[in-house]
């Protein structure tokens, strides 16, 4: 089954035909932080190659840490980051694994995490005093 998502007003979609990520991760990098507007971007990375995305994306490219380009794949219409697409890995891509549809990121089991250098430190696994929604 592939994997399949959407941007937040739908209008972007996207499969990857694969059965599961090569990797689940935290992604701690500040620029993950910033494109989040969190602590931290769950991906899920596809070779890029298995993906196929429609839709209106905007791409933004910035300069990642090995000195080469990462591509920032978003919704012109609302705004939703779908991937970042780093030029040192070519044959992968790493999508927000937020926009997975529903069912498909319920069965996510993070692996590992990365760029843990940025990692911010009141960052834990899990915090002592969780809500199930806010307020409560």
């Amino acid at each position: 089954m592939p994997l399949t998502g959407h941007c937040l007003c739908k209008a972007v979609t996207y499969s990857a035909d694969v059965d599961q990520p090569a990797l689940v991760a935290y992604d701690h990098c500040d620029d993950c932080q910033r494109q989040s507007g969190s602590t931290y971007s769950l991906v899920a990375v596809v070779p890029k190659d298995k993906l196929t995305i429609n839709g209106p994306v905007k791409t933004w490219s910035g300069k990642g840490s090995s000195g080469n380009a990462v591509h920032r794949l978003f919704c012109s219409e609302c705004g939703s980051p779908i991937a970042h697409d780093p030029d040192a890995a070519p044959e992968i891509i790493a999508l927000k694994a937020g926009t997975l549809d529903t069912e498909i990121k319920k069965t996510l089991k993070p692996d590992t995490e990365i760029w843990t250098v940025s990692k911010l430190p009141f960052c834990q696994e899990h915090l002592a005093k969780p809500f199930e929604h806010m307020p409560q």
